[in-house]
């Protein structure tokens, strides 16, 4: 699966949210200053492209829908970031955000009562 861009990642959270829209409504969703009709739409067609988003004709327009569920690209975006930063390593992860957090050990205790009841 390819990465997206921040911008291209920006427009597929919209997405995600909303399930479906036009250029119009994603753009309505974006903070301001909003960036131009040109510009999104040519976000979308990229994420078409990449095969992130499909498309299906609706009066003189389009409806953009995601094809890639975010549960499946957030897999992929952590593993990618554990495998690049952390050489596989999920401890190692950890490790680093509760130093460079300072993480409690109550929220350490919550994040593996979390873990294991995902486990069962």
């Amino acid at each position: 699966m390819k990465q997206l861009t921040k911008a291209e990642e920006e427009i597929m959270q919209i997405l995600w949210n909303l399930k479906e829209a036009n250029v119009a409504a994603i753009i309505e969703e974006m903070p301001a200053p909003r960036p131009a009709y040109n510009t999104v739409s040519t976000i979308v067609r990229i994420l078409e492209s990449k095969e992130f988003v499909a498309h299906r004709k609706q009066g003189k327009g389009y409806i953009y829908f995601p094809v890639v569920e975010k549960e499946t690209y957030t897999n992929q975006s952590m593993n990618k970031l554990i495998d690049g930063y952390f050489n596989g390593s999920f401890k190692s992860m950890v490790s680093f955000f509760m130093k460079k957090n300072k993480m409690n050990t109550a929220e350490l205790e919550a994040i593996l009562k979390e873990i294991n009841k995902n486990e069962k």
